[in-house]
């Protein structure tokens, strides 16, 4: 899972930075609104973190950014405004959940999960579907249940095609792609992401999917049923 933080203190992301990572998410610092921004219109964070008094841009207005560009990351705030009125200001902003400072470590850990188990219970029982495939969340494992046909995903495979299904009618750039599935810091090749796609498509064929990963010239991929591809 990867959490974007968005704090202009060094030192509570020093600490923040380390005790996610204890719990094994990946973390991506922004010491300021503007950049914080930038990083999070990207689209490949599972959940941002987002504090309201900050230079260059303050969190409401970023908040209020992500969500006129559709960007439904759940968002935490944090924030030393103790006022209800800030409170209720960023929740109508489209914030999922308002932690004032100062907080406990202990408590932002259970908010985090809470989040991200939501998104996940979203599902009903962890199954993405596009067309006549299922992408089970629990199992790895895309299957035609008419056809009878399921098929294994390796790790790098199934976040490449959560992503696709996810968005099921977005192009996908291939840098955000790349940036999603490995990381911002990464120094994979894109014609290196054309091996992975060219498993997965294989791997849809196998199972008679009714869609393939279209390319996109110049721009990345798509989602395409196969009678207009």
């Amino acid at each position: 899972m990867r959490i974007l933080l968005v704090e202009d203190s060094m030192s509570l992301c020093d600490v923040l930075k380390t005790v996610l990572q204890k719990e094994k998410y990946e973390v991506q610092i922004a010491n300021d609104g503007e950049s914080g921004l930038n990083y999070a219109l990207a689209d490949i964070y599972d959940l941002i973190i987002l504090d309201v008094m900050m230079p260059k841009k303050n969190g409401f207005d970023v908040l209020t950014e992500l969500r006129k560009q559709r960007i439904t990351t759940p968002i935490i705030m944090l924030t030393a405004l103790t006022q209800e009125y800030n409170k209720v200001k960023g929740l109508d902003l489209g914030a999922d959940d308002y932690l004032p400072k100062p907080f406990s470590t202990a408590e932002l850990l259970a908010r985090i999960r809470a989040l991200l188990r939501r998104k996940t219970d979203a599902t009903p029982d962890n199954i993405i579907t596009f067309g006549n495939v299922s992408l089970n969340l629990s199992t790895f494992q895309l299957y035609n249940q008419s056809q009878q046909k399921s098929v294994k995903l390796s790790q790098k495979e199934f976040d490449i095609i959560r992503y696709f299904f996810e968005r099921p009618r977005h192009v996908a750039e291939k840098e955000s792609l790349i940036n999603k599935v490995w990381g911002l810091e990464n120094d994979f090749e894109s014609n290196s992401l054309e091996v992975f796609i060219s498993f997965l498509r294989k791997k849809l064929n196998y199972i008679d999917a009714d869609f393939a990963i279209s390319s996109v010239r110049g721009v990345g991929y798509q989602l395409m049923p196969k009678n207009q591809d």
